[in-house]
């Protein structure tokens, strides 16, 4: 026993490593996710456009997320977790160049869909490849690791737009700089692929494909004892047992169907809280608070992604101790009140009383804050946990294509909404679901931490209420 602790610990810095070049696919998301809410008001000057093109130039990223999401299962079950990612790697380069030399708005849209098949494919990979790959005592961290590089993501894209747009003023240039803005993602996405060529494939797709030996290098690369190498082979072979035929098992078991509900519950959760709605439209909502100048709106927009990478942290620190549901409570009620704070204050007056601004834009951090520490990070980890192996490529295509498919809906309505129902009412709606989520929490959701898959997906089966799976 003596001799088996600091082997647990020497585990971490390769495990990390692994964690961290997967998770550079988050931080690609973040930045194609993130650039378009500096970049729309120069495209929408260069262009001379309407706003629901606008929308759909914001939107199309996200569509495109939804088709990408729909092949992944097929790619990653056919060439691996990490060729996959390598795929996404190189569209993400050939994406953000088209983008840059878009010489009209639909080939903008046109450009902007196709980057978003990259973002499908890698949301739908990496976190994927993480659950698999990671040994069970930081799972949950693992999975977080890329929801922070996510929000990383957001933060540099906001800088960098907030840099050219200010350099672009104070040089008096005008257009034109939305290019650079668009461009420079091809730079991060050619590290990642360069980064993913030295990662091992997934030990448990190797099982799938009965390259077990290969699956053991693994776990020796991975600086696992042979104790925890014996262990996570047991788990694997006891649940590969069960070939995988989501399709089938959609048909026949209505087990697995209530896991396929629970999933696509917490994504359409996840994106209805409203947070893409202030990460897309960041310097639109500054704006209504009284922040007129372009740069008030940009540098607005960075404190809010910092805030949102911050508030991360807390999830990571906390997600394996405390569980999942009590951050997530914590998280509703933080997010609710914030946004009907926010709705409030944006039916007052505010041309009249400008200094309404500054505490409506508190209350919108406080928002960033409860969903980055809850919502963000917590509603991946519990999808990559809630299904059985043999439908796991399934649910998660389901799960991740249902977050993209809600989330383009969201940016394909928001300025449509501000128009229709008014800033205060959108604001306050949104606050509004955040406090009926509580009870579908309440009802549906199990505690998964420090539970086994495997154990999570013999509850499942076994007809135990959703909420009890995490036994």
């Amino acid at each position: 026993m003596h001799m088996h602790a600091p082997m647990v610990r020497k585990v971490q810095p390769i495990v990390y490593f692994i964690g961290l070049t997967a998770a550079l696919a988050g931080l690609l998301f973040g930045l194609d996710v993130g650039v378009i809410s500096g970049a729309q008001q120069f495209i929408q000057k260069d262009f001379q456009i309407p706003t629901w093109t606008l929308e759909s130039i914001v939107s199309a990223l996200l569509w495109g997320a939804v088709f990408g999401t729909l092949i992944s299962g097929f790619l990653s079950s056919r060439f691996g977790r990490r060729k996959t990612i390598l795929i996404s790697a190189v569209i993400f380069i050939f994406g953000s160049l088209c983008c840059a030399f878009s010489p009209s708005e639909n080939i903008l849209i046109g450009a902007r869909f196709l980057l978003g098949i990259a973002v499908g494919v890698a949301s739908f990979t990496a976190p994927l490849y993480l659950s698999e790959i990671s040994p069970q005592s930081v799972r949950g961290s693992m999975i977080s690791m890329y929801q922070l590089m996510i929000t990383i993501g957001i933060v540099l894209a906001f800088l960098s737009d907030a840099w050219l747009a200010s350099y672009a003023t104070f040089n008096g240039v005008t257009g034109g700089h939305w290019r650079i803005m668009l461009g420079v993602i091809a730079l991060p996405a050619a590290v990642m692929f360069l980064g993913v060529l030295f990662l091992p494939e997934s030990p448990r797709w190797l099982f799938l494909k009965g390259r077990k030996d290969d699956a053991i290098n693994v776990f020796i690369q991975m600086q696992l004892d042979r104790h925890e190498t014996e262990i996570e082979v047991r788990e694997i072979e006891e649940s590969l047992r069960v070939k995988q035929n989501g399709f089938h098992m959609f048909l026949q078991n209505p087990n697995f169907r209530r896991a396929i509900f629970l999933g696509v519950g917490l994504q359409t959760i996840q994106q209805l809280t409203g947070i893409n709605v202030v990460m897309y439209y960041a310097p639109h909502i500054f704006n209504i608070a009284g922040f007129t100048s372009t740069e008030a709106q940009m540098w607005g927009t960075v404190i809010v992604g910092l805030t949102n990478v911050l508030a991360t942290f807390i999830a990571i620190a906390f997600v394996d101790r405390i569980g999942r549901k009590p951050i997530m409570y914590a998280g509703f009620v933080v997010m609710g009140l914030a946004l009907l704070t926010v709705g409030y204050f944006f039916k007052s007056d505010i041309e009249t009383h400008p200094e309404l601004g500054y505490p409506a834009i508190f209350a919108l951090l406080m928002f960033i804050v409860g969903f980055a520490m809850s919502a963000g990070p917590i509603i991946w980890i519990l999808c990559s946990e809630i299904y059985p192996n043999s439908g796991r490529d399934l649910g998660v295509t389901f799960s991740t294509s249902t977050n993209w498919f809600v989330n383009a809906l969201v940016g394909q309505t928001f300025l449509t909404l501000l128009n229709t129902l008014g800033n205060g009412n959108t604001f306050l709606m949104y606050g509004g679901l955040n406090a009926l989520f509580i009870v579908f929490f309440l009802l549906y959701v199990p505690e998964t931490k420090g539970v086994s898959l495997e154990k999570i997906e013999s509850n499942l089966l076994s007809g135990l209420p959703l909420r009890k799976i995490g036994r």
